[in-house]
């Protein structure tokens, strides 16, 4: 087992919903206790609905926005006041819209060059440029795109630029936040292919957030399912594929298309809303929506139990 490169303990994160002149304001709990580990050269997918957290803690371990409580670390240093802008270059975010990630006045060779323009001022021109076509090269792109601007790329292209801006400044972490899902499906699998060979090739660690299990089967080694911004079940790919534990993962599995019509599978159907962060309700938050929910269920949180496959179900399958 390879040395884990990135550690995060408890991670939370609140936002503060203000009520306006007469009223009270109120807590978004928006992410709370996520802890986990992601060893170097493996991807660790983080999945749920819309509003679970995902991005949250993608803002976070990105240093985007700094935890409200629990810590990470980055090869073994802690992120915090004094460190992050040491460790700003070793993790670097790709967002999920292309098309609105990249400055549309900068030419495709101004967007690959910037973070090292920032980050290493005393670079010479010569060699950003030069590490910048290499780039272009490295992601699957054509000298002539150098001096292109983003509207003049497709959707999947753009993404390729977005990716190579990612990694001009070498990080060990990669924070992926549904990259191909603003894509068409044909695109979706080169950018997912492109991402596995350079993996391999350089040694990254991926931080892959989706709602899309079929591409999170497709590229994940380990998977964390969220829910209303707790980890709610933990395991690597291939057990929980097998076998989900928690009600919501089976729940979210049962959703997921499936490529062969001759295979059939029962759809769970949950009822209710999500609830909101702003008013989480006692005990397990899945409790409302869950089909074998207990009066203790409605009174006590479950807590991550210990194992290789961990779920925080009080009657876990």
């Amino acid at each position: 087992m390879s040395a884990p490169v990135l550690v995060a303990e408890n991670l939370t994160q609140e936002y503060v919903l203000k009520g306006g002149l007469f009223g009270k304001d109120r807590i978004v709990h928006a992410l709370t206790g996520a802890t986990f580990t992601l060893e170097a050269g493996r991807t660790l997918a983080v999945v749920g609905e819309s509003g679970c957290g995902k991005s949250t803690l993608a803002r976070c371990i990105t240093m985007i926005e700094e935890p409200v409580a629990g810590a990470f670390t980055l090869g073994g240093t802690k992120a915090g006041p004094e460190t992050r802008a040491a460790l700003r270059t070793s993790v670097q975010i790709v967002f999920q819209d292309p098309y609105g990630s990249l400055n549309p006045r900068q030419r495709c060779g101004q967007i690959l060059e910037e973070p090292l323009r920032i980050n290493f001022p005393d670079m010479k021109a010569a060699e950003r440029t030069g590490r910048a076509r290499e780039m272009l090269e490295l992601v699957g792109l054509r000298p002539e795109h150098f001096d292109r601007y983003p509207h003049m790329f497709s959707g999947g292209q753009r993404q390729r630029i977005a990716v190579g801006r990612a990694l001009m400044l070498e990080p060990k972490v990669l924070v992926l936040d549904e990259p191909v899902s603003a894509l068409d499906l044909s695109i979706q699998s080169q950018i997912l292919n492109l991402l596995v060979d350079l993996q391999a090739r350089l040694g990254l660690s991926y931080l892959f957030i989706s709602h899309d299990l079929s591409v999170v089967k497709h590229i994940a080694d380990d998977v964390i399912v969220m829910y209303l911004g707790r980890p709610v079940e933990i395991a690597s790919k291939g057990a929980l594929f097998a076998h989900q534990r928690h009600p919501y993962t089976k729940a979210l599995l049962s959703a997921t298309p499936m490529a062969d019509p001759t295979r059939r599978k029962e759809r769970i159907r949950l009822t209710g809303e999500l609830p909101s962060p702003v008013d989480i309700p006692p005990g397990c938050p899945f409790s409302p929506r869950c089909w074998k929910a207990q009066d203790k269920c409605r009174s006590e949180r479950p807590e991550l139990d210990t194992g290789p496959h961990r779920a925080a179900c009080h009657f876990p399958e």
